[in-house]
């Protein structure tokens, strides 16, 4: 039985994460900056690189001591290594190569999307490949098919904006505070979804991506109109991402006939409208619908450390001198789309 220590320090959440290779969460610690960045209505970088300085350390220390063991039974260090905000990727990139070199353990660099696609099969030991991945999260919004451990294909991308981002500035919008996410959910649950007009871009057409800032911009001038209140403008939206996931999503189910379930994660896969709806598409389809649970799809050092037990069991760990990265794709030899703002 392996162990795995991960940590993760992509965005706004520093974490730390002890995990088995038979699917045993030892220990792990999540230490948010909701506080840190809520008088911006979001994540100033420099302010979340700090952050991961002052807390990651004591972490992994939270976590050894609540597992009880040594960093000495440690089997390999797992670390995010992108993509992600640089400042704080590197911080836990570099914790992780340092514990390395220390402990004389093998490094695993994960890309941080990869931690989000087999997370589900950290709680689904029945989850097999291939399945199709819906990986929604702050700044990604991808359909993949999800073929093995480092074997994915790009079926669908944003063009613009990611679900959650438009989430983000929906929030930010309507005043809703931060994080936006869950702000707009709950603002949402006292609304009528249809009590505004808001468009759907790409819904209905052949093409397979996604784009939300059109969606964004419409809620911006509704909420500027005066005419609608805060809860109709969240339930409109939500329901406007909801219609653009299904409509985006029945396109890579009928297109993935051999998948063996339909899965959703990210932190948007938290949400509770996209996931009934989600769950409908996939019953439409014959498919077995799996999401994480809810605290493991947003960002978390669990995911960081199965994905490495993944890699490490499959013989993949990664030298000292690795990189960190802002950009990773997944699939590196998925077809470019347009738009500049492409979330690869």
């Amino acid at each position: 039985m392996t162990l795995i220590l991960g940590l993760e320090s992509s965005c706004d959440e520093t974490a730390a994460a002890l995990v088995t290779g038979d699917r045993q969460i030892l220990a792990h610690r999540v230490a948010g900056q909701e506080a840190e960045h809520r008088p911006y209505g979001g994540v100033v970088p420099e302010i979340a690189a700090r952050a991961h300085v002052d807390r990651l350390a004591p972490l992994v220390e939270g976590v050894l001591a609540d597992a009880g063991v040594a960093l000495a039974d440690v089997d390999a260090i797992a670390a995010t290594a992108g993509p992600g905000l640089i400042g704080g990727v590197m911080v836990g990139l570099v914790t992780g190569k340092a514990l390395a070199h220390a402990a004389g353990k093998p490094l695993v660099a994960v890309n941080h999307l990869e931690g989000h696609a087999l997370s589900p099969r950290l709680t689904d030991p029945d989850l097999a490949f291939p399945y199709l991945l819906l990986l929604v999260s702050g700044g990604h919004c991808q359909l993949l098919l999800v073929e093995g451990v480092g074997a994915y294909r790009r079926l669908a991308t944003t063009i613009d904006d990611a679900a959650g981002e438009a989430f983000d500035k929906t929030a930010k919008l309507l005043g809703l505070g931060y994080p936006g996410g869950p702000a707009v959910e709950r603002a949402a649950t006292d609304g009528d979804p249809r009590a505004v007009p808001l468009p759907r871009p790409l819904v209905g057409s052949a093409e397979p991506h996604f784009s939300f800032a059109g969606l964004k911009s419409a809620v911006a001038r509704a909420a500027a109109s005066g005419a609608h209140s805060v809860a109709d403008l969240a339930a409109s939206f939500q329901q406007a991402v909801v219609d653009c996931l299904v409509d985006r999503s029945r396109i890579a189910l009928a297109a993935c006939p051999g998948a063996t379930a339909f899965v959703v994660a990210g932190g948007v896969a938290a949400n509770g409208a996209i996931r009934a709806a989600l769950t409908g598409l996939a019953h439409d389809y014959d498919k077995r619908f799996v999401a994480p649970p809810l605290w493991l799809c947003t960002d978390n050092g669990a995911m960081i450390a199965w994905a490495g037990a993944e890699r490490f069991a499959a013989g993949l760990t990664d030298p000292l001198d690795t990189a960190a990265r802002p950009r990773w794709p997944l699939d590196p030899a998925a077809e470019a789309v347009r738009g500049a703002g492409v979330k690869a």
